[in-house]
């Protein structure tokens, strides 16, 4: 295995979604780039990340299947990135991007040469975020902002702090893609 992974974390409402989407049309000519889109146990048109949507009886299968590079549960869903395409990218040297959670890192850098992208963002621009999506209610948004683990000791981390215009964003996301 030649490739990297790119691990994408942060806390939600940080901009994670919009900043890989304008990073992934960035990159889009580039072949050392792919962008894997997880499954995740939500609808579709649920808005937020370009998703695999799976109910939970098909998630399991698929995760008893062997699907699955990883897997975990987050905010009562469950999500996977689908081994083969992640494995067919670092067999070529490629660079794989992927949305991960922090609790799931310990494993994706046992098993995968791995970098952290951390994206972040004030408290306040976090909280304003959420609340404008208008998915979750006010004790919700409240309860997601108050759960942030710290990052596992030991990883190559880069952290963007999205606390500026999207093309500022955009432009220390893709740095911290390209350094990987």
């Amino acid at each position: 295995m030649s490739g990297r992974l790119v691990a994408v974390v942060g806390p939600s409402g940080a901009g994670k979604d919009t900043l890989m989407e304008a990073a992934r049309a960035a990159l889009a000519g580039d072949p050392g780039f792919a962008f894997l889109r997880r499954v995740v146990t939500r609808p579709a048109d649920a808005g937020g990340e370009d998703h695999i949507a799976a109910t939970p009886e098909s998630f399991a299968a698929m995760r008893e299947a062997g699907e699955f590079a990883l897997s975990w549960e987050a905010h009562g869903l469950l999500y996977g990135v689908p081994r083969a395409p992640l494995e067919a990218v670092l067999a070529v040297g490629g660079t794989a991007v992927a949305n991960l959670s922090r609790a799931v890192l310990p494993e994706a850098s046992a098993r995968f040469p791995l970098r952290v992208l951390e994206i972040t963002a004030p408290l306040p621009l976090r909280a304003e975020r959420l609340a404008s999506r208008g998915r979750e209610s006010l004790e919700e948004v409240t309860r997601r902002l108050a759960r942030q683990a710290p990052l596992p000791a030991g990883l190559d981390v880069e952290t963007v702090v999205n606390d500026r215009s999207l093309d500022e964003g955009v432009a220390r996301v893709l740095a911290g893609l390209r350094a990987a």
